[in-house]
């Protein structure tokens, strides 16, 4: 059974337990993750799971002693509107094996891994959605957008004349070790700029790099490049790899851009004449990037930029600790809304008062007021990073307004500069 190095609770749904799992049981619940994700063919990847162990935070549910079922969670920073981070509790390796589905596990497991983040004082939770329609049940709602590009090089030259550049910046190629240093603190600097984004650790930055490989996810050495300003100081990079395709004695490879930051506008434009400018390359394909980036209006033809095929809802999010939620953030204008929120967790349930002050700042607080929307708790999810309007899922029938004009009156206070994103998966 392994040692336990939490409370040994153990929770019971129709026959089958779950518990959180101990070190030494690690390689197999890895098993059983891979059995549940449909990739029984892969090696082991216990050493690498025993890197993320945390007492309390690896899940399973046996059938007897076999793993059937896996979750996973671990604190991270998400940086809300206005730059603050509040704790999120991030949730992964959700599987239950195809012998034990319908039986009430992923339900059981979510229930006691939310009241636990709860405990914890996280304010909000977040996940990725493998399939869209699992998690709003919980209280998770889309929060954040992939975004990505194609850009036909056949049908631009490149970025237009008199793009503002960063004067006297340069780039340079770095090696993986290079880039674990400077990415990382590159990142840090980021990350705390753009609504959305989460804190990467340095097993991320291990993983990215090849210093460490997980079995099932082959690592091929990509490009990378730094962007330096007149002094020296790393503004920006990019991460790239290309293909090696010819059309007989033509060159027709195409790049594919796999990470891309930048601390302004002036380096990310500096990054992409480098990136359009590569030598064979005839398409490049953004494989995401922030949902409002302005690439295609940098081109010379933004015709030749064409939708990604992958995007797509990403970011999920769901609200423990409503006024931690919604004090962290900075707002778009003052003013004051009432949501009516339903929750069956009940964690959100109530009605709140959204109230912000002329500088921007404001807060969210019980109140017994006559409410002006009414919403569930998924839904107030998808608005609190400022993804969603008020209005769109008024008209999608997701949001009741209960005033005239309401919403309106909502998104003019929800309104974010800068719309959400969160260029990672984990």
């Amino acid at each position: 059974m392994g040692n336990r190095t939490d409370d040994g609770a153990v929770d019971v749904v129709d026959g089958l337990r779950i518990r959180a799992i101990a070190e030494d049981e690690v390689a197999a619940w890895d098993r059983a993750l891979a059995t549940g994700f449909l990739r029984s063919h892969v090696g082991s990847a216990a050493d690498f799971r025993r890197r993320q162990w945390e007492p309390g935070r690896m899940l399973g549910g046996f059938d007897g002693e076999r793993c059937i079922a896996t979750f996973r969670s671990f604190d991270v920073e998400l940086t809300v509107p206005g730059g603050a981070a509040v704790r999120a509790d991030a949730i992964t390796a959700v599987t239950v094996s195809a012998t034990h589905r319908r039986r009430g596990l992923l339900g059981a497991m979510m229930r006691r891994d939310l009241a636990a983040a709860a405990d914890r004082g996280s304010a909000v939770a977040i996940l990725i959605a493998a399939e869209y329609n699992i998690y709003g049940r919980y209280g998770f709602g889309p929060a954040t957008r992939g975004h990505g590009w194609n850009v036909d090089l056949r049908r631009t030259r490149g970025l237009r004349e008199g793009v503002p550049t960063v004067p006297g910046g340069r780039i340079d190629f770095v090696t993986m070790a290079e880039l674990r240093e400077v990415g990382a603190d590159l990142h840090e600097r980021w990350r705390r700029t753009q609504p959305g984004a989460i804190a990467r650790d340095g097993l991320w930055w291990k993983r990215s790099t090849g210093e460490l490989q997980v079995p099932g996810f082959e690592f091929k050495e990509p490009f990378a490049a730094v962007h330096r300003d007149a002094d020296g100081a790393v503004t920006g990079l990019v991460v790239y790899r290309v293909d090696d395709k010819w059309d007989g004695s033509y060159p027709d490879c195409t790049l594919t851009v796999v990470d891309f930051l930048a601390l302004d506008r002036a380096t990310a434009a500096g990054l992409w004449r480098f990136v359009l400018s590569v030598d064979w390359v005839r398409k490049v394909v953004v494989e995401n990037v922030g949902p409002d980036d302005p690439l295609p209006l940098l081109l010379q033809d933004p015709r030749a930029a064409t939708p990604h095929v992958d995007n797509a809802d990403f970011t999920w999010l769901r609200v423990l600790d409503v006024e931690a939620a919604f004090a962290a953030r900075t707002y778009g204008a003052p003013g004051r809304v009432v949501l009516a929120v339903e929750d069956r967790l009940g964690y959100a349930a109530g009605h709140w008062a959204v109230e912000v002050a002329a500088d921007g700042t404001g807060r969210c607080v019980r109140t017994t007021d006559d409410a002006d929307l009414a919403l569930d708790a998924s839904v107030l999810g998808s608005l609190h990073l400022g993804g969603e309007t008020a209005p769109r899922l008024a008209a999608a029938g997701l949001l009741t307004e209960l005033r005239p004009g309401a919403a309106a009156a909502a998104d003019l206070l929800l309104r974010t500069p800068l719309q959400p994103w969160n260029p990672d998966g984990f």
